[in-house]
């Protein structure tokens, strides 16, 4: 088992080239500026047994995108960490839950996008799905709201008011949708 993140020092991404393979790491605290460089990310969707699709409203205080409606969690993986991996710990840390079935569905989903704030995200970001059982307990440093909402729903709502949720979630879930991935 690896130690947990505190013992490791400040949280690390790993840096890619243009043909997205790793070029080195970075602090996490250092890389989202108006020049960010690629790096690797993962999006996770969470699931639960009725088939609805847990949403989360980003915290007030997150760097980019604060206050916008997202998927369940997103994160980076640490070096070495394989990215399912990633995800697990990741919505443990944020959401506080155990996910099963955890699937890759979006492998060489990547983006570029600058919030308000001229802060830009430049991921190489697959694309995960998991099951979930039980409700999220949030860090509110990271997550402000959340709900389970039926897919149609979330997807009515990515199409009709994309400026309310984030813009890797609005791309995503119409790969989402058009693979049928999000069937419960």
């Amino acid at each position: 088992m690896s130690a947990p993140a505190a013992a490791r020092g400040p949280e690390q991404v790993v840096l890619l080239d243009e043909s997205r393979r790793p070029v080195g790491v970075a602090d996490k605290a250092t890389v989202h500026t108006t020049d960010t460089p690629l790096h690797l990310a993962f999006s996770c969707y969470v699931l639960d047994d009725a088939g609805r699709l847990l949403v989360t409203r980003r915290a007030l205080g997150k760097r980019t995108w604060p206050g916008v409606w997202t998927n369940s969690c997103c994160g980076h993986p640490a070096p070495g960490e394989d990215p399912a991996d990633a995800v697990r710990r990741r919505v443990a840390q944020e959401l506080a839950l155990a996910l099963t079935d955890v699937r890759e569905v979006l492998p060489d989903f990547a983006y570029r996008a600058t919030d308000t704030g001229g802060v830009v995200e430049n991921e190489v970001c697959p694309v995960f799905i998991a099951r979930a059982a039980g409700d999220p307990r949030p860090d509110p440093v990271e997550v402000a709201e959340w709900r389970w909402t039926a897919v149609a729903d979330v997807l009515i709502a990515a199409r009709a008011t994309p400026w309310a949720l984030s813009p890797w979630s609005v791309l995503q879930l119409e790969q989402l949708a058009a693979g049928g991935h999000l069937a419960g």
